[in-house]
């Protein structure tokens, strides 16, 4: 190993060092739902929201009872410094009806839910099917030859 192999060598591990480093954090939106009476809950959720490290942007809609922060930031964060506020925080729950494939079965139809949403919910929580369900429906379909003796 020669001089130029003993540069190439150490070229890659200070290459390999650099690219160890974190990597920056990408720009997150994170919605909550929180419960808020009056513009004094407004001004303080957004207050604590402003001061979580990596919020660029803090909107608050008391008519929805939604905050969303727009950063740098994680969701757990988020919603770990809105629960010291000392109101009832959960992450949004609602996404719009039309990406919900079943949207008004008990799981997903909430009477609170903005205009146009419903709660976002597993598929496999609306369907589902048994052996059962498939043999009436064969039992009545029109390839069944004694389908018209059963009705």
């Amino acid at each position: 190993m020669g001089v130029e192999g003993t540069l190439e060598y150490l070229s890659d591990l200070l290459s390999s060092v650099k690219k160890g480093k974190k990597k920056k954090k990408q720009i997150q939106t994170v919605a909550l739902k929180i419960r808020m009476d009056c513009e004094g809950c407004e001004r303080k959720v957004k207050k604590v929201l402003s001061g979580v490290k990596g919020a660029k942007s803090v909107d608050v809609d008391m008519k929805q009872q939604k905050a969303t922060v727009t950063g740098y930031v994680e969701a757990k964060k988020v919603l770990k410094a809105a629960q010291s506020t000392k109101k009832k925080v959960e992450l949004w729950p609602y996404v719009p009806y039309t990406l919900v494939a079943h949207p008004y079965v008990s799981q997903a139809y909430d009477k609170k839910a903005p205009p146009n949403m419903v709660r976002g919910i597993p598929d496999t929580a609306t369907i589902k099917e048994t052996t059962m369900d498939d043999s009436y429906t064969l039992m009545f379909s029109d390839e069944n030859p004694n389908s018209c003796s059963i009705m």
